[in-house]
């Protein structure tokens, strides 16, 4: 419960919004669904991914590399954060289909470096997080002794054209920014506030439709924040994402079981997808209908 004269929490603002979407059962004419979800030239067992994530644990066991192994199993996409060349080298090797996600460094030659490093070691996309250009005191942000500055178009329009993997733009909020990353040709966008990185951000399903509507299919759709089950999933889908990124609720699993609690639990959540797939009449990835929703 927010107090008087203190700011609302982001997350807390995204979770009731989701809780708030109402889902129509719709059961003629049904058949068994199907979550197979395929993206730039790949197929995978399930439209969830990992979120882009970083610093998960000290060593291999309870990690990355961990976290990158139960994408794998699972067949999803895994997202990865800040993390050095051998992390990134570690978490392709498990087979995982990695999207680096490179942070909007001050170093320019730090940006072409990973950028190279990510064509380099076979990561599957890559990728920069743009809403870490700046801290809550409107300052330049600084994350862990690395200095950030923010990204113009033209910036964003030359790191994709560094390399001939898929280029995704995370920390899209807007239509604005959605039709710009569309304008450079970015394959990608996700919709975040970045864990609440600011008060009162507006839930990324609420704005899904807008941008679904201004990107009119240019790129692929991302949409991350609060996601936590099947329904969350379906609802998204629903509204047209592409597909939807899950981060804090494969952190417990990933500490206390390793890359089979991440698999399981995307595993579980796909499974979930699919009941209420099967319930509402969508067969496919192909087949959402967003009339089955009653939004808030």
């Amino acid at each position: 419960m927010n107090t008087a004269g203190n700011p609302a929490s982001s997350n807390e603002i995204t979770r009731n919004y989701l809780d708030s979407i109402l889902i129509e059962m719709r059961h003629i004419d049904n058949t068994l669904p199907d979550t197979t979800f395929r993206l730039f030239g790949e197929e995978f067992a399930t439209p969830i991914t990992t979120a882009a994530l970083s610093h998960l644990g000290k060593d291999s066991e309870h990690g990355m590399v961990e976290f990158a192994r139960g994408g794998a199993m699972a067949n999803a996409i895994v997202f990865t954060g800040m993390g050095d060349t051998k992390e990134l080298e570690d978490m392709v090797a498990t087979g995982a289909k990695v999207i680096k996600i490179i942070k909007p460094y001050e170093d320019e030659n730090l940006i072409c470096e990973k950028i190279r490093h990510a064509e380099d070691c076979g990561a599957f996309a890559v990728g920069m997080d743009i809403d870490h250009a700046f801290n809550k005191k409107g300052e330049y942000d600084n994350i862990l002794g690395f200095p950030m500055r923010p990204k113009t178009l033209d910036d964003l329009k030359r790191y994709a054209g560094m390399t001939s993997l898929p280029f995704i733009v995370k920390g899209v909020l807007s239509r604005v920014d959605a039709e710009k990353c569309a304008e450079i040709g970015a394959s990608g966008i996700v919709l975040s506030h970045h864990n609440g990185i600011i008060d009162y951000a507006v839930p990324p399903l609420m704005i899904l439709p807008e941008i679904m509507k201004a990107v009119n299919g240019k790129l692929a759709v991302f949409v991350d924040c609060c996601m936590e089950n099947g329904a969350d999933a379906f609802k998204a889908l629903s509204l047209g994402a592409t597909a939807v990124s899950v981060g804090r609720k494969l952190m417990k699993p990933l500490s206390e079981q390793g890359a089979e609690g991440v698999a399981e639990t995307i595993r579980l959540m796909t499974t979930q997808l699919k009941g209420i797939m099967a319930r509402t009449g969508v067969a496919n990835l192909s087949s959402f209908d967003p009339s089955v929703l009653r939004l808030p």
